[in-house]
C-alpha cells in the first residue's frame, strides 16, 4: 500500500509503478484543443530547495490562468518544508513556505498533500507537519490571493491520540466551504480515518468518518480522495482493513452537512477475492451522481482496476474497468484517478501491466463505461520499455480532458507526459515540453493536472536535474 501522496522522485519515482493518491479537479469549459507551454522550475524553489529535494504534489485551477500548486522541498538544514505557489493571470508567482508551517513543523516534516481553488485566488492546501514529538494534520487558506496561516485541523488534536496525522485530500465547492480528509492514530495505536468540513470559512472539528470504526476492525484506514460537488455535499473514499477479510475499499457522502455512514463500494466484496482492494480517487459532477476508481485484487491474486458510479445518490455496483481484464495480461492494473465533467460524462486514468508497464484510460459516456484502452502515443514514446502509467486526469467538460504521468524513455529513466482528450477521442501522449532540458540526469513525472476550462491546463511534478537534485516543475497549456 502506498504510503501517501508523497511521491518524492529520490525514494521511488524511478520505480516503474510509481504510487500516488488521487483527487481531481473539474470545471465547465469548451472543446477547442490547447497546447502545452515549457515547462518551468517553480519560481522561487531554487533559493527555497537548499537541499535539493522538491516536488510539486497537487495543482487546482480554478479558471484559465488562475491556478494554485503546493508540495515539499527541502530546506539547508535538510527538513522536509510546505509550499504553495500562485498562478494569477498565466504567470506562476514565487513558491512561499507555507505561513506558519514555520513555527509548527518544528521536526522538520512537512508538506502538502492536496490544493483545491473554488475560484481565483481562493485556495485551500492541506497536508502535514511535524511537532516536537507527533505528526499533525493542517490546512491553511488563501483569501483575495494572500495566503493565511496553516491551522492544526480542529479537533485532530483530541482524536490524534497516537500522534501521526495527515490531511490527504481537500476539495471546495465554494471559497469557505470545503472539505478535509485524512487519517489519525488513535490511542490504541490503530490508524483511522476522518474528514472536517469548512462553512463560511470556519472550519468545523474533525470527525472519525462515521461507519469506519466499526468497518475498520483491523486498525488501518484513510481518507485517500474528497470530492465536493456543492457547499455541504460531498464524497470522500479510501481504504480499512477488517480482520479477516484484508484490506477493503469505503466511500463516505455528506449530504447537506451531515456525513453519513461509510459503506464498502457495493460489488467489491464479490469482486475482492484476494482482499487486497482500495479506492485511489473520487470525482463528483453533481450532488449523488459520482464516481470511484481504485483496484480489487482477484481469486488468482492478480490485481485489476475498477470502477464505480453513484446515480441519483444510489451506488451500482462496481465493475472491473471494461476491456481492462483482456489488456492486464501481466496481472497489475490499477484506476489512479477519475474526474467527471457532468453525471455520466468521467474518465479514468491509471496503468496496467502486459508485460510491461502501460498507461491505461477509459471514458465514462452517458452513463456507460467504454472500454478502456492504451493511452495513444505511450507505447511510442515509451522506448526505454519499462512502464507508463498516468497518475492524473482532469475533465473540464465532457470528452475534454487532460491526463499525466510517466514513462521509460530511450534512457531507462521515467519522463514525464501529458495527453489531451479533445471532443471524446485522446490525443497522442507527449514529452512535457521543456523537461527534456530540465531532466538532464533522473527521472521526471506529471503527479497532478488541473483543467479550467478545456484547452486551458496546469500541471505539476518534478524532475532530476544535472546536479542530481530533485526540482519541481509545472507546465500551462492554453
Amino acid at each position: 500500500m502506498r504510503r501517501h501522496r508523497v511521491v518524492l522522485v529520490l525514494a521511488g519515482a524511478a520505480v516503474a509503478w510509481c504510487a500516488a493518491l488521487l483527487a481531481v479537479a473539474c470545471a465547465g469549459g469548451g472543446s477547442a484543443p490547447g497546447v502545452w507551454g515549457q515547462a518551468i522550475e517553480v519560481p522561487g524553489l531554487g533559493k527555497l530547495n537548499a537541499g535539493g529535494n522538491a516536488e510539486v504534489e497537487s495543482v487546482s485551477c480554478a479558471s484559465a490562468g488562475d491556478c494554485a500548486a503546493g508540495g515539499l522541498y527541502t530546506d539547508g538544514s535538510g527538513f522536509l518544508q510546505a509550499f504553495v505557489a500562485s498562478e494569477v493571470n498565466g504567470r506562476w508567482r514565487a513558491a512561499i513556505e507555507v505561513p506558519g508551517t514555520g513555527k509548527l513543523n518544528v521536526g522538520g516534516t512537512a508538506w502538502v498533500l492536496s490544493v483545491s481553488c473554488p475560484a481565483a485566488g481562493g485556495c485551500v492546501a492541506g497536508g502535514r507537519y511535524a511537532g516536537s514529538d507527533h505528526s499533525q494534520a493542517f490546512v491553511a487558506s488563501e483569501v483575495n490571493g494572500r495566503w493565511g496561516k496553516a491551522i492544526e485541523v480542529p479537533g485532530t488534536a483530541t482524536l490524534n491520540a497516537g500522534r501521526i496525522a495527515e490531511v490527504t485530500a481537500v476539495s471546495c465547492a465554494s471559497p469557505g466551504n470545503c472539505a478535509a480528509g485524512g487519517s489519525y492514530q488513535d490511542g490504541s495505536a490503530y490508524t483511522q480515518a476522518f474528514v472536517a468540513g469548512e462553512v463560511n470559512g470556519r472550519w468545523r472539528a474533525a470527525i472519525e468518518v462515521p461507519g469506519t470504526g466499526r468497518l475498520n476492525a483491523g486498525g488501518n484506514a484513510q481518507v485517500l480522495s474528497v470530492s465536493c460537488a456543492a457547499p455541504g455535499d460531498c464524497l470522500a473514499g479510501g481504504r480499512y482493513t477488517e480482520r479477516s477479510q484484508g484490506l477493503q475499499t469505503f466511500v463516505a457522502s455528506e449530504v447537506n452537512g451531515r456525513w453519513r455512514a461509510a459503506i464498502k463500494v457495493p460489488g467489491t466484496a464479490t469482486l475482492n477475492a484476494g482482499k487486497q482492494a482500495l479506492v485511489y480517487s473520487v470525482s463528483c459532477a453533481s450532488a449523488g451522481n459520482c464516481a470511484a476508481g481504485g483496484f480489487y485484487t482477484g481469486r488468482s491474486h492478480n490485481q485489476q482496476a475498477f470502477v464505480a458510479s453513484e446515480v441519483n445518490g444510489r451506488w451500482r455496483a462496481a465493475i472491473e474497468v471494461p476491456g481492462s481484464g483482456k489488456l492486464n495480461t501481466g496481472g497489475t492494473a490499477q484506476v489512479e484517478s477519475v474526474s467527471c465533467a457532468s453525471a455520466g460524462n468521467c474518465a479514468a486514468g491509471g496503468g496496467y501491466w502486459a508485460p510491461r508497464g502501460k498507461a491505461l484510460v477509459a471514458s465514462e459516456v452517458n452513463g456507460r463505461w467504454r472500454a478502456a484502452i492504451e493511452l495513444p502515443g505511450s507505447r511510442r514514446l515509451d522506448a526505454g520499455g519499462g512502464a507508463a502509467s498516468l497518475l492524473s486526469v482532469s475533465c473540464a467538460s465532457a470528452g475534454n480532458c487532460a491526463a499525466g504521468g510517466l514513462y521509460s524513455g530511450g534512457s531507462g529513466h521515467p519522463q514525464a507526459l501529458v495527453a489531451s482528450e479533445v471532443n471524446g477521442r485522446w490525443q497522442a501522449a507527449i514529452e512535457v515540453p521543456g523537461t527534456a532540458k530540465l531532466n538532464a540526469s533522473g527521472p521526471a513525472l506529471v503527479v497532478w493536472v488541473s483543467c479550467a476550462p478545456a484547452g486551458n491546463c496546469a500541471a505539476g511534478g518534478s524532475y532530476q536535474d544535472g546536479s542530481g537534485h530533485h526540482q519541481a516543475f509545472v507546465v500551462s497549456q492554453t
